[in-house]
């Protein structure tokens, strides 16, 4: 494999970019989350979607939206 198409492939990996079909979290829903790979949360003081992408037990990799306050709300 020539060097940029591995550094292509490790970047996707990275950010999430083959993680499985992208779920939306319900309250009470159960989750196997074995490992977090990255998370994106929203900015500002508003609700917003927010995704986390992680590996559960089985290492599968799972990208999971939701909703939250943003990281800038402050009191």
């Amino acid at each position: 494999m020539k060097p940029f198409a591995l550094l292509a492939a490790l970047a996707l990996l990275s950010t999430g970019a083959l993680a499985a079909d992208e779920e939306t979290y319900h309250y009470g829903q159960t989750l196997d989350i074995a490992k977090v790979i990255s998370m994106t949360n929203p900015t500002g003081c508003q609700v917003g979607e927010a995704v986390m992408v992680y590996e559960d037990s089985q290492g599968q990799v799972h990208r999971l939206v939701y909703e939250r306050i943003g990281d800038d709300c402050r009191n």
